[in-house]
């Protein structure tokens, strides 16, 4: 009768192992709402009938501003992931997203994937931003969104020292791929359900220049469009 080799048996037992681990660890750095490295928001609580605008990259001189005046003419309150890079370049729109009430929060400084970086270097890209927006706005962000979605095991850590409760995402709509105008609406609005954190972009986190017209001209409809599903909207503060 054939019987297995228990060296075999050992080694395989082992690959095995390993080969679950690293799809954990995958798992936990590359799944925006992952809890395996810390816990992070992905739905509002408690809001059965709101959903939650997020903007991140930003802010852009072409579309943010066009994104704020939808915003105030909507009469809604969102919340932007400011990128520390663009902040200290246009400091006056960071200002003006804080003086027309909404929720400013931190995206790093850099934009660069902190998956393999080290916590020295995830510190500093959460405090440069943080400090970014310090002095365009002279507010403190509560909130941190890793580029991407992507951590390690102590990017949560190190936000939550900051005084910073990361945020993931319920719904991305992929508007930074620029896919027209109609598509980005239809997306956000067939795709919400109630209490959905909704990725948007205002900026490209690689371009400070990027383009995000097609998101700033789809924002009227999303507005009404959701309205119409009887949503609310509210800042994650």
């Amino acid at each position: 009768m054939w019987q297995r080799d228990p060296v075999m048996a050992a080694v395989s037992g082992t690959v095995a192992a390993s080969l679950v681990s690293a799809g954990a660890l995958a798992w936990g750095a590359f799944e925006r709402n992952s809890p395996l490295f810390g816990r992070v928001q992905r739905r509002l609580d408690g809001r059965d009938a709101a959903v939650a605008l997020t903007f991140d990259d930003g802010p852009n001189p072409h579309a943010t501003p066009s994104v704020l005046d939808a915003l105030g003419e909507g009469g809604v309150r969102a919340t932007f992931f400011v990128l520390g890079r663009h902040a200290d370049r246009w400091p006056s729109l960071v200002r003006r997203m804080r003086e027309e009430g909404h929720v400013i929060a931190n995206h790093g400084y850099h934009h660069r994937r902190l998956t393999f970086r080290s916590p020295r270097y995830v510190r500093d890209d959460i405090a440069r931003g943080t400090a970014a927006i310090q002095r365009a706005s002279d507010s403190h962000p509560a909130l941190f969104r890793a580029p991407h979605g992507h951590r390690n095991p102590w990017v949560t850590s190190i936000a939550r020292a900051a005084g910073q409760r990361t945020v993931g995402w319920t719904l991305g709509v992929w508007d930074s791929a620029r896919p027209g105008v109609s598509i980005i609406a239809d997306r956000a609005i067939r795709g919400a359900d109630p209490g959905a954190i909704i990725l948007l972009h205002d900026g490209d986190g690689y371009d400070a220049f990027g383009d995000r017209t097609q998101t700033a001209a789809a924002l009227p409809a999303i507005i009404r469009g959701l309205r119409e599903r009887g949503f609310a909207f509210v800042g994650l503060d």
